[in-house]
């Protein structure tokens, strides 16, 4: 009788292995969500904007999750080197990306041979904050007035040299914007980060960039960059006094610039969902809502549907900008 039961025994063993193994292996779920560390790649240097962004509110949504969040800067080719990282990671939601605007509505249409699709590769999340870009120049060009700066710019055709983030990125094409609207030509020169760009700016090596207003506003403050007009709709609360592109000489000229939080293609939607419910809750913090201000910034949080109906509206316009401008990378 004993001989008869061992079949059924290993049968019971194999089975209650089986099931305690698949417990183990089990996907995480929004109950117990983030189940170790989680990576927020930044694709820019250290000390530009979307560093910033990306550090505080990394760090809220660590107290938040009582996770450790790593902040990990992987910069280069126009932000594509640090999307890439995450288009390929286990889609477990514990490494996101925080892309600049430019990264998943203008890349697609400038670059020939990305390493990732934008609609393949990622699940979007939540657009995290947006802000107006400010056109900065160097002490040392004389001019005073945006309308000047068009000016000498028309006078000398590709002769003033416009920074920028990097190829492709929101600072590159804030000021290729610009240029199209205004009708000027300058030369092109590409930085791996705002900060770099910055640093040559104040040195006089390059004559102005279109940068984003939380890093150009304390240098301008320090008087150490011309500030001329802000890409805004409305003039900024950070910049009160300084107008609009389109009052200095550009009418109906408006450009923002974003930060948004995006996700390897396959991650669970109950997962995304809370990434994106939970940033929503860091951002109506009144302490975060006031950094994001003092940084030009406005918080958004939206869902990913509304995140995507923006982005996808924003990516046909680009279309027309670069194929204006001529603009290639490879």
């Amino acid at each position: 009788m004993q001989h008869r039961f061992r079949p059924l025994r290993r049968a019971a063993l194999l089975l209650a292995a089986t099931a305690f193994a698949t417990g183990l292996t089990a996907p995480a779920t929004a109950a117990n969500w983030p189940t170790g560390p989680v990576t927020i790649i930044i694709p820019f240097s250290p000390g530009g904007t979307t560093d910033v962004v990306g550090r505080l509110i990394g760090a809220k949504l660590s107290e938040l999750w009582k996770q450790t969040v790593v902040i990990e800067n992987k910069l280069g080719a126009g932000g594509n080197i640090g999307a890439a990282i995450v288009a390929k990671a286990n889609p477990d939601g514990h490494t996101i990306l925080l892309a600049s605007g430019s990264i998943l509505t203008v890349n697609p249409h400038l670059y020939k041979n990305l390493p990732f699709d934008v609609n393949k590769d990622f699940e979007l999340i939540t657009n995290v904050a947006e802000g107006p870009m400010v056109v900065v120049t160097a002490k040392k060009l004389p001019v005073k007035t945006l309308q000047e700066l068009i000016d000498l710019a028309k006078k000398n055709p590709k002769t003033l040299n416009m920074g920028s983030a990097g190829l492709g990125s929101q600072v590159h094409m804030a000021g290729e914007n610009f240029a199209y609207a205004s009708k000027i030509d300058v030369t092109h020169v590409p930085y791996r980060g705002e900060a770099a760009a910055y640093t040559d700016l104040m040195a006089g090596q390059i004559d102005f960039i279109v940068g984003n207003i939380g890093a150009v506003t304390p240098l301008a403050q320090a008087d150490r960059l011309n500030a001329l007009a802000v890409t805004s709709k409305t003039r900024a609360k950070m910049l009160p006094d300084l107008p609009t592109v389109s009052e200095a000489g550009v009418p109906g000229f408006e450009n923002s610039g974003w930060f948004a939080f995006v996700g390897p293609k396959g991650m669970p939607k109950e997962i995304v969902d809370k990434i994106q419910k939970d940033t929503a809750k860091v951002l109506a913090m009144p302490d975060i809502k006031k950094r994001l201000e003092d940084q030009g910034m406005t918080a958004v949080g939206n869902t990913p549907a509304e995140f995507k109906k923006a982005m996808d509206a924003e990516s046909a316009n680009w279309t027309k900008v670069i194929k204006e401008r001529n603009i290639k990378i490879n």
